[in-house]
C-alpha cells in the first residue's frame, strides 16, 4: 500500500513535468485532496482517479493523509486554506458532521470543495449540499446500500432458525458507520429467526478485522453470516473463519467496495456479495466538478454513485456472470 501511494505521488510529478500543448494553456489550477487515510486502499483508488483526471485536465494535485483522525483532517484543511496555495479541494471526510466548520471556512474563502464517498452534514441520506462551502457531493447514500445488503442476508437466512449474524463495521464513532449499522439492525431485526450474535469494529483494516473476528469466534461457535460495510474487513474475517475450521463457501459473507479481491472471492464462491463502490470513477468525477466550478461551468451538485456506476449496487455472482470483464477499481 505504501508503495502505491509513492507511485501515485510520483505520477503526479511526472504528469506536471510533462504537460504540453493544450494542457500547458490550462489555468494552472491546484487541487488539494484530503484522504480520510492515505494508507487506506479505497482512498488510494479515489486519489488514483483524481490524479488521472488532473493529468487529463492539466491540473496539479497533492494528497494529505487524514490518518482516520477527524481532528487532524480538520486542521489540515484549515492549514492548507491558510497557505492559499490551492484553488480547490476534494475531501473524503472522516467526520461528516464535525468537519462542517472547516468546510464553511473554505466556502467563505470562495474556493470550491467537493466531498467524495459521503455527504457532509447531518443528513447522510441527502446528497445535495447541506453545509455552506460544499460545491458538490459524489457519493452513495450509506443507509440505502446497507439496507440492500441486509435484505440479501434475509434471503439467505430463510429456513434457518436461528441464523446467526456477525456485523463488522469501520468505527462506531463515525456517523456514517453508525447509520450503516442501524440500517443493518433495522432490517435484520424484523425477522425473528435472525440473531445478531456479535458486532465489531474493523477500522477498514484486514489485520484489525482478523483480531476482532478471532475474539468474536471465541464466544460464538456457530456463525452463519458475516455482514460488513468493507471488503478489507472480510479479508481478515475469512482468515479467522478458516483458522477456526469453517468452510467459508457454506457461509454468507457480504462486504462493501467491489474491490478486485472481493470480485475474485465472489467469482470463486468464497464470498457472496459486496456493495458496489467505484473509487477511481468517484475521484475523477470529484476532480472534474472542482475544475468545472473553477472555470465557471455548470456543476451537478449531487452525483449518486449507485446510479452512475457500471454495475448494480449489490454485486453478486449472478451480476458478475453478466459482466465477465469487470475487475473492480481497487484492490482492498
Amino acid at each position: 500500500m505504501h508503495r502505491k501511494v509513492k507511485l501515485l505521488l510520483a505520477s503526479v510529478a511526472l504528469a506536471l513535468g510533462g504537460f504540453s500543448g493544450a494542457a500547458a494553456l490550462a489555468e494552472d489550477f491546484k487541487v488539494a485532496f484530503f484522504a480520510s487515510s492515505a494508507q487506506n486502499g479505497f482512498n488510494q483508488a479515489v486519489y488514483e482517479g483524481v490524479v488521472a483526471k488532473a493529468k487529463e485536465m492539466g491540473v496539479e494535485t497533492s494528497i494529505y493523509d487524514g490518518q482516520f483522525d477527524a481532528a487532524l483532517q480538520y486542521s489540515q484543511i484549515e492549514d492548507v486554506l491558510a497557505g492559499n496555495q490551492f484553488d480547490g479541494f476534494v475531501v473524503v471526510p472522516n467526520d461528516t458532521v464535525g468537519i462542517a466548520g472547516a468546510v464553511e471556512q473554505v466556502g467563505a474563502a470562495g474556493k470550491p470543495l467537493v466531498t467524495a464517498l459521503f455527504p457532509i452534514g447531518p443528513d447522510l441520506a441527502r446528497l445535495e449540499p447541506q453545509v455552506p462551502g460544499v460545491t458538490a457531493t459524489v457519493a452513495s447514500p450509506p443507509a440505502e446500500g446497507a439496507k440492500v445488503q441486509a435484505e440479501d442476508v434475509v434471503k439467505f437466512c430463510e429456513g434457518k432458525d436461528p441464523c446467526n449474524v456477525v456485523i463488522i463495521i469501520g468505527q462506531k464513532i463515525y456517523p456514517f458507520d453508525n447509520l450503516r449499522q442501524e440500517a443493518y439492525l433495522s432490517v435484520l431485526g424484523a425477522h425473528p429467526n435472525i440473531k445478531v450474535v456479535a458486532s465489531g469494529e474493523g477500522n477498514y483494516d484486514p489485520d484489525k478485522s482478523l483480531t476482532v473476528m478471532q475474539d468474536i469466534l471465541q464466544a460464538n461457535k456457530d456463525i452463519d453470516v458475516v455482514l460488513s460495510n468493507a471488503d478489507q474487513h472480510l479479508v481478515g474475517v475469512e482468515i479467522a473463519l478458516r483458522n477456526a475450521g469453517y468452510d467459508v463457501s457454506g457461509l454468507y459473507l457480504s462486504g462493501g467496495g467491489a474491490s478486485s479481491i472481493a470480485v475474485e472471492a465472489i467469482r470463486e464462491g468464497r464470498w457472496d456479495a459486496t456493495l458496489a463502490y467505484f473509487p477511481v470513477t468517484m475521484g475523477k468525477l470529484a476532480l472534474e466538478a472542482v475544475v468545472k466550478k473553477l472555470k465557471g461551468e455548470d456543476v451537478s451538485v449531487a452525483v449518486d454513485m449507485d446510479k452512475v456506476g457500471p454495475l448494480p449496487a449489490l454485486v453478486t455472482k449472478a451480476v458478475l456472470d453478466q459482466h465477465p470483464d469487470f475487475k473492480g477499481e481497487w484492490a482492498q
